[in-house]
């Protein structure tokens, strides 16, 4: 029933784990798929691989995405090859540790460009594209933490709560171009991103105890609602945050 036939998706951060599982995901639905890497190449080609597999063309792109001309250049890129991009997932982002009054400041920047500026630079980018032709989607992908806040993290925090902010005055701004914006809010998942604490099996069941549904989920999960915003099911939704964590955090 969801059909993504003949659109043109890009997905930053689509190597591994929830951009991985999106680009494959909207390849069966019908999508050509560009995705964004930095460094894990071999995964990307994989990717790229399953996707052609579907019959379906794909992109792999190396990006610097917190520099703002790679970012551009990589919109370009697909631009050239495709003339347009039909839905963009702001996937890419880090997650790291750091303890406020440490003095450090080196994981604060490099998260708010990672995971806050990139996303304004692909957004930048591919707007104007979008409203050329009069339509598009753009899903960001936030957090929990974005909501309740999480200590020791609270720079990741920040900028999951920025990307709230920026989905629903983007959903104002950019609805008059027929360009719907939404969020997915995923809670604790099963990725790269999380190997490290998961590493602690102690840790990762008492996670999944602390979860209503008691599952830690696969990517896959967090691709489903990704896919349905992005298809026409969804085409009376802009300016949502939707929640995608088991019934841990019960508020939008």
């Amino acid at each position: 029933m969801i059909d993504l036939s003949a659109k043109k998706a890009l997905i930053s951060g689509g190597s591994r784990g929830i951009g991985r599982a999106t680009a494959i995901l909207f390849a069966k639905a019908g999508a050509d798929v560009a995705i964004t890497y930095q460094r894990q190449e071999k995964a990307a080609l994989e990717v790229k691989a399953s996707v052609e597999g579907l019959g379906r063309r794909c992109l792999a792109l190396r990006a610097e995405i917190s520099n703002e001309a790679e970012v551009r250049r990589a919109v370009e890129e697909i631009i050239h090859a495709w003339g347009r991009v039909d839905v963009l997932v702001n996937n890419a982002g880090i997650w790291t540790y750091l303890e406020i009054g440490s003095g450090e400041t080196k994981a604060w920047k490099e998260t708010m460009e990672v995971n806050l500026d990139s996303v304004y630079y692909f957004t930048d980018a591919v707007v104007p594209h979008m409203k050329k032709h009069k339509q598009g989607g753009i899903i960001n992908v936030g957090s929990t933490a974005g909501i309740r806040g999480e200590a020791f993290h609270s720079h990741y925090a920040a900028t999951k709560g920025a990307l709230n902010a920026l989905t629903k005055s983007w959903a104002a701004e950019f609805a008059p171009h027929h360009i719907r914006v939404n969020l997915v809010a995923p809670g604790w998942v099963d990725t790269d991103m999380c190997s490290e604490v998961f590493g602690n099996p102690a840790f990762k069941e008492s996670v999944r105890q602390s979860i209503p549904l008691k599952r830690i989920p696969p990517p896959e999960d967090i691709a489903g609602p990704i896919l349905f915003l992005a298809s026409d099911l969804a085409r009376h939704i802009t300016g949502a945050i939707i929640n995608v964590n088991g019934g841990s955090v019960l508020c939008g």
